[in-house]
Formats: structure tokens, C-alpha cells, sequence
């Protein structure tokens, strides 16, 4: 992807923007329609579509002992403080899919509330007879389809007494929490948690806190997801008023990607913003301080107070979909909670845009490409715009171009004008170079051809 700084080398009249998130019509996709769902608060929402079963899955994690904004008016709101009760307490829920779209919340028979298991309840805290241990608090769930043990082939990353691990072999069924004391972590936050390929170990993504009180987002990594190294912080907010809250984190394309939430400490609203990791330790903000999925500008609509990304988006062919918690009301105040989503192109998490929309933009590439390589480009164009791609020598010369693009293309195949492997006179490693106007460049796809 193009967001990746050790693949751009030189840029001329170009800018890394933001994609363009759209929410989806039907959203909300599901709000606080249960007895047992309080507050969603944050929701800690984790989405797969799961291949083996053929449908999406969500875990979810609502207060299901607190106050309760339902049916309550907006000037009620106004005229009693929003205030957690001393015995609140959290619990991990579960809903499935077959599009994405419509959810069911079944009854699972597993977990007591109100003296009835008719529930979609997994988890709960100090009442789960079952754990008979405190939380689960901001659990971060997804599959491991590679671990040879079919009893830990679900995994999640929360906060029990302090920071744990839990497995289960089919998603609904949890084992007690194992502590890792050695993790020496807050973890109270969306504790995120993944099979890091390019560091070959699991990394986990939570939470600390500064001397000062200031949210910060931290790291730490096992080799088994049982032994955990300290964790230290690799992510603040730019100032004291905008802390980091969370950050869901996944791999694509070649880097970490992580989906920042923002707490405005003055305005008391959370949005998300896009940061991306060659290494899960060095963080690099893409438009720091504009959202990536920006709350809505009525007051009082879904997700006007709070959004907070799920993890972990599904890639489907044509789209990506950003799952997301949103709230009507404010991050410490009376609020209504939603599932809801969002949708992004191929590979549209940030691309390059022309600075001076009337000029071409150029982007090149470090020494990347070879000819014998395949090359396929993901780009935005619109009416009128072009996109050709050149492959450069060590001394800038043009050794060959491409058609022009002229229309909005995902992983579409590069045509030369003339072969590349006759016009280069040896195997160096070339350059590429992306020339461009009215048109927004995401990515590009090299391969053997």
C-alpha cells in the first residue's frame, strides 16, 4: 500500500489523504434490545466472517449491570448526571450473521442473569458461576485457524483481575481466564490481540496510563499467547485533551494497520483515526486529528457521540467492512449504544492525491520492481482524470510505460507499451513511478508472472 512510507521514495505535487469511509443504510445494525444490555458503553466489538461456518460472527461486550438510558428523554439526560454504579459489571455477548447485515442474538442456555439462561450471554464477571473469577472487561476475541491445539482454536485477550488470556474451541464455550501477571498491564480498554506474521508471535495491543492520568496505547508480545513480556507504550495522543483510548489492530497489505480511537477530553466525544506499523512498535498517524470514521454532525443520531472501531474488518472482494460501536450521547454521560458499520474501497484506507488538483501528481517507488513481475494497481479515477504507470533505471531514465487507466480500478493489470524485459538491459531492481491527475492511488500488487 502507498500509506507505506519504505515504499515511497519521492513525491511531486502529491498528498497521503484518508479514504472515503461510507456508513451503510441500515445502520444501526443492532442497538440495546435486550434486557441484559444496559450500556453498550464502547461496545469492544470483534467481527470475523468465518469461512469454515459460512457466517459472521461478533463478540461483544456490553455492561449488563448499570443505568440504562433507554426510554429516557433528552432532558432528563440534561437534568440527572450520568453516573456508574459501584457493583457495574461487564459481560462478553455473542451474535451471528448470514450477511453481515441482519444479526440474531441467540439463546444460548449458558450464563444466569435475572434467573433465566434464555441469553446470548458467554461471559460475565463475578456472577458467571461458570469462571468464578472478576470481568471479562474489553475482551478482544478472534480464530486462530493455525494453532494445531482444536481446544484453543478461539483466543481472547481481556481483563479479568488484571490482564488474561482465555480459549475456547468453538467461540461460545470459554475456559477460565489465565492471568499473566508478567504483563505487569492496565488492560482496561478493547484489548486487541493477533498472529503477527512478519514477527512470527502474537502481539497484544492495551492499555496504560501515564503519571498524569493521560490514556495511552501499549504493547506487548508471546511467543504461545500464555507467557506475555511487560508492555510499553508505543502510541499517546498528540496532546493532553485528545487521548488514546483503543486501538483494534490487524495486518494488511504488508503493514499493521490500527484503528485509533480518540477521546476529545474536553468535548467528551470519540472518533477514530488511521495509524499504520511497519512492526507494531513505530506508529505513524495518517491525518492526525481527522477522523477516519468521523461521528455524525446531528446531535443525537447513532453514533454522534462516540465511534469506536471494531476489530478486525472483513475483506470481502469488493469492499471492505469496518464494523463499528457508536453512541447518541457523550463518552461519560447518559448515551444509547450501536452496532453499526462502514465500507471501504479495495485497499482504501489512504492514498495519494494530487496537492494542486489542476496539475499531475507523481509518486515514486524505492528500487522495488522487477521485470518479470506482474504489476496490478488499485486506484480511485474519476471523470476525465488518467493514471500511467513508468518503470525507472538507476539514473531516472524511462525504460517503459503503461497504458493509460482511465477509469476506478481494484488489482486491475498493468498493460505496457512495450515489453519491459527486452527494454531493461539487465536484473537490477527498477523503480516505479505513478503519474496522475484527478485520481486518488491506493496500492499496487507485484507478483510473478
Amino acid at each position: 500500500m502507498l500509506l507505506d512510507e519504505r515504499v515511497v521514495e519521492e513525491v511531486h505535487n502529491a498528498e497521503l489523504t484518508l479514504g472515503t469511509i461510507i456508513k451503510h443504510d441500515a445502520n444501526p445494525l443492532f442497538g440495546e434490545d435486550k434486557p441484559w444490555e444496559m450500556r453498550f458503553d464502547n461496545l469492544y466489538a470483534n467481527v470475523l466472517f468465518d469461512e469454515e461456518d459460512q457466517q459472521y460472527k461478533v463478540w461483544y461486550s456490553p455492561f449488563i449491570v448499570d443505568h440504562s438510558a433507554k426510554g429516557m428523554s433528552a432532558q432528563q439526560w440534561k437534568e440527572t448526571k450520568y453516573q456508574a454504579p459501584f457493583d457495574r459489571e461487564m459481560a462478553l455477548c455473542y451474535a451471528s450473521s448470514k450477511d453481515g447485515i441482519l444479526w440474531t442474538k441467540p439463546e444460548l442456555g449458558l450464563v444466569d442473569y435475572n434467573g433465566s439462561k434464555a441469553n446470548n450471554i458467554l461471559w460475565r464477571g463475578s456472577g458467571n458461576t461458570r469462571a468464578k473469577k472478576a470481568g471479562p472487561h474489553g475482551s478482544g476475541v478472534f480464530k486462530d485457524i493455525d494453532d494445531p491445539d482444536p481446544k484453543r482454536r478461539y483466543k481472547a485477550l481481556l481483563k479479568s483481575e488484571i490482564l488474561s488470556v482465555a480459549f475456547s474451541s468453538d467461540g461460545i464455550d470459554w475456559e477460565p481466564a489465565i492471568s499473566c501477571p508478567e504483563s505487569n498491564s492496565a488492560g482496561d480498554t478493547h484489548n486487541n490481540a493477533f498472529w503477527a506474521p512478519t514477527l512470527d508471535k502474537y502481539v497484544g495491543i492495551t492499555r496504560q496510563w501515564s503519571e498524569s492520568f493521560k490514556r495511552q496505547v501499549a504493547r506487548t508480545t508471546s511467543e504461545d499467547f500464555l507467557t506475555w513480556e511487560k508492555t510499553h507504550v508505543v502510541l499517546e495522543g498528540l496532546d493532553d485533551r485528545h487521548q488514546t483510548y483503543a486501538m483494534p489492530t490487524f495486518f494488511h497489505g504488508g503493514v499493521y494497520i490500527g484503528l485509533l480511537a480518540i477521546h476529545d477530553q474536553v468535548s467528551d466525544r470519540v472518533w477514530t483515526e488511521l495509524t499504520w506499523s511497519p512492526d507494531t512498535e513505530t506508529w505513524h498517524r495518517v491525518c492526525p486529528g481527522t477522523p477516519f470514521i468521523p461521528n455524525s454532525g446531528k446531535e443525537g443520531e447513532y453514533d454522534w457521540g462516540c465511534a469506536y472501531a471494531a476489530a478486525y474488518p472483513v475483506f470481502d472482494k469488493d469492499e471492505i467492512r469496518i464494523y463499528y460501536g457508536g453512541s447518541d450521547g457523550l463518552h461519560t454521560s447518559w448515551r444509547n449504544g450501536y452496532f453499526c458499520l462502514a465500507t471501504l474501497r479495495p485497499d482504501g484506507f489512504a492514498g495519494f492525491k494530487a496537492s494542486d488538483a489542476g496539475q499531475q501528481a507523481i509518486v515514486t517507488t524505492a528500487t522495488i520492481f522487477d521485470v518479470r513481475d506482474l504489476l496490478k494497481v488499485s486506484a480511485d479515477i474519476r471523470d476525465g482524470g488518467e493514471l500511467i504507470v513508468r518503470v525507472l533505471d538507476d539514473t531516472q531514465r524511462v525504460i517503459v510505460e503503461s497504458e493509460k487507466l482511465t477509469a476506478t480500478v481494484s488489482d486491475e493489470e498493468i498493460h505496457w507499451l512495450k515489453d519491459p524485459l527486452r527494454s531493461s538491459d539487465n536484473d537490477q531492481l527498477l523503480r516505479l513511478q505513478f503519474m496522475f491527475r484527478n485520481a486518488t492511488a491506493y496500492s499496487f500488487t507485484l507478483s510473478e508472472s
